[in-house]
């Protein structure tokens, strides 16, 4: 991809893409043979999140930090992360899902939840067993704070109404993969208005 390609994809984020995740995604397409229908990352910025009807917030605009101010803010995320935390693997196996289409109840790549896919992402790249729903994943680990949120953190989210309703992995730099209702797996901003104000704690499973 150019330098101009990935500066487009910036645009589509409303800011500068993650460096890493870009460089898997292009791993990724080549390693299928056909660039032309690999996944795309799309800002997720504005939708249902994890509500099944997925009818509020569509006119929710981004807002994303600058790279500079996100760095200086949060310090922490270029700390070594535990051995058993694969940043690697992680990565590539978020791509791999990428463009999957939300399907309530769904755990396959046919179509999955929010739940199924943080599930899938963490057994399949970090041999880590999550449990199956929302809820109970926000039992799980240990809570952290919004200003400490580390790569591979679980973030939640109320969007229906009932406290916990969606949940994602945080990557890095206000970013998060998760599978939302109007876009499938995807890479949403947290500094975008619908999920700024729905947003309701994390929880860190590996220490």
């Amino acid at each position: 991809m150019s330098v101009t390609g990935m500066r487009q994809l910036g645009d589509v984020w409303g800011r500068a893409a993650l460096p890493a995740v870009c460089a898997l995604a292009i791993t990724a397409a080549g390693l299928a043979g056909c660039a032309s229908t690999a996944p795309r990352f799309r800002a997720a910025d504005a939708e249902g999140g994890g509500n099944p009807a997925g009818r509020s917030g569509e006119n929710s605009r981004t807002k994303g930090l600058s790279g500079a101010r996100a760095v200086k803010e949060r310090p922490w995320e270029d700390e070594p992360l535990p051995p058993v935390l694969n940043r690697d693997h992680l990565l590539l196996e978020i791509v791999s899902l990428l463009g999957v289409p939300y399907e309530y109840g769904g755990a396959g790549r046919g179509g999955m939840d929010c739940s199924a896919f943080t599930e899938a992402v963490y057994g399949g790249a970090l041999r880590l067993r999550l449990p199956r729903s929302t809820a109970d994943q926000y039992a799980e680990g240990t809570e952290i704070g919004r200003e400490r949120l580390r790569f591979g953190d679980l973030v939640f989210f109320n969007t229906t109404g009932e406290s916990p309703s969606h949940v994602g992995i945080y990557i890095e730099d206000d970013l998060f993969a998760h599978a939302s209702v109007s876009y499938g797996v995807t890479i949403s901003s947290m500094e975008s208005s619908y999920y700024r104000d729905r947003f309701i704690g994390a929880r860190r499973i590996v220490r």
